[in-house]
């Protein structure tokens, strides 16, 4: 924990926390050498290396050591500990673009202005040969002056990463925001997945909400797949059809960051000269960060890792499209398996599922990212099995648990569910597979009221 007024390395001062995930928490802080203020990232060494994360830890490093513009959120320097990884980053007091949408649209002038700022970042990662691949409203923040800073580059690629056609292949990124040829399981072009980001990001500005939106995910990626999008009457005729380009269900058709920038409705007020970027500042720390590499290797053996969920796997486990019912006979009330949300983290519900199977006085055997418990005694149908695998799917590492009775009597594993198992996982939970509340719906596919 971090405390305020704590001195850090003996040159930060750490005053009040920012805000925090599951794995990392943000502090402002003071730079004891020049008074300016600094955000300084907080990330938990024995946390992501639980749950495999060290690899995107340093890959986030690598790429914002090569993005140093006015637009991107500053890297100053990298420290650590042997239990903590520090990012000293530049202070954006802003806030985020998504809470100044959130209360409405922008009018156009404005919402030019913050695509503008978006696209001359985003133009220049791609010179470096970085692809963002979460690009949304949350992740764009402003400073006092209102100049926007991109920030997240957790999800990021290098095109070293590329595979030998020049294409990722990684499902990666916020449903509402991502193109059809990553939804589609498609080898895709990073650039060009940015630069469809970019296009929803600039609609949601302009109409305060999002362009595709269903009651459940499959009819949302249905209209992703198509562009199936309407633009509200106040869009200007020259905005409409630059959304059109930049929308374009096919990606060898959508247009170019170099022909946005020579579009009439982008480069109306824009400054086409050069920016100067921003001189990198000498960081420190990531020897350190490498040596924990084996570390990682070794803890991976000592815990079932989660499995990675393509966008299409999402698709299969929301409740509007389940269709267990064109397979399942007259045990279809009485299922053999169940599946949930959470936002703990993988090491998390791991720990809860073994002090449940201590409390039922379970076997646990772990086998890859599967955890097995079994009964001693026998039941009306042999001894009781239960197999649990841990799924992560979103840049926010929510999981998704499925538990599934794979030996024994099928009653008796749903009374050990709703007599023990359900009521001591109410803390991890965050909503059982088919029993979505609208609330929660609306966060699931991040709908903007407008």
């Amino acid at each position: 924990m971090e405390n305020k007024g704590k001195i850090l390395m003996q040159k930060y001062e750490i005053g009040r926390m920012l805000g925090q995930g599951n794995f990392a928490k943000v502090y402002h802080a003071r730079n004891l050498q020049t008074g300016h203020s600094v955000a300084i990232k907080v990330i938990n060494k024995e946390k992501v290396l639980k749950v495999g994360l060290i690899d995107q830890t340093k890959r986030e490093i690598s790429v914002m050591r090569l993005v140093k513009h006015p637009n991107i959120v500053q890297l100053f320097e990298v420290m650590a500990t042997k239990t903590k990884i520090y990012f000293v980053l530049e202070y954006v007091k802003g806030g985020e673009l998504f809470h100044k949408v959130s209360k409405g649209r922008l009018k156009e002038e404005m919402a030019r202005k913050y695509f503008q700022q978006l696209i001359s970042a985003v133009d220049f990662c791609h010179s470096r040969g970085v692809y963002h691949r979460d690009l949304k409203p949350e992740n764009l923040l402003l400073d006092e002056n209102g100049t926007l800073k991109v920030s997240d580059f957790g999800l990021s690629a290098l095109a070293e990463s590329k595979r030998q056609d020049g294409l990722l292949h990684t499902t990666c990124g916020t449903p509402a925001y991502v193109a059809p040829e990553v939804v589609g399981r498609k080898a895709y072009d990073g650039a060009k997945a940015d630069i469809w980001s970019c296009g929803v990001i600039l609609y949601v500005l302009l109409a305060g909400y999002l362009p595709f939106h269903g009651t459940n995910l499959i009819q949302m990626y249905r209209k992703i797949g198509r562009a199936d999008y309407e633009c509200p009457k106040w869009f200007s005729n020259e905005a409409r059809r630059l959304l059109s380009k930049i929308l374009n269900p096919n990606p060898s058709k959508r247009i170019f960051i170099s022909n946005i920038m020579q579009n009439p409705w982008f480069s109306k007020g824009f400054n086409s000269k050069p920016i100067a970027t921003i001189t990198e500042v000498a960081s420190q720390g990531f020897s350190d960060v490498d040596q924990i590499t084996e570390l990682a290797k070794q803890q991976e053996l000592a815990r079932p890792r989660p499995t990675y969920l393509n966008a299409f796997d999402i698709i299969s486990l929301s409740g509007g499209f389940d269709l267990s019912g064109l397979f399942m006979g007259h045990e279809q009330d009485v299922k053999k398996e169940v599946k949930f949300t959470s936002v703990q983290s993988a090491s998390s519900i791991v720990s809860k599922l073994e002090n449940i199977a201590h409390h039922l006085k379970l076997k646990v055997k772990k086998d890859g990212g599967l955890l097995k418990f079994e009964k001693s005694d026998n039941g009306r149908k042999g001894a009781l099995a239960i197999e649990a695998e841990i799924f992560e799917f979103t840049s926010s590492f929510h999981l998704v648990l499925e538990m599934k009775k794979s030996k024994g009597d099928t009653l008796e594993f749903r009374k050990v569910l709703e007599d023990d198992i359900r009521p001591a996982l109410k803390d991890v939970v965050w909503t059982w597979h088919g029993e979505q509340k609208q609330e929660q719906e609306q966060k699931q596919h991040m709908h903007y009221s407008s």
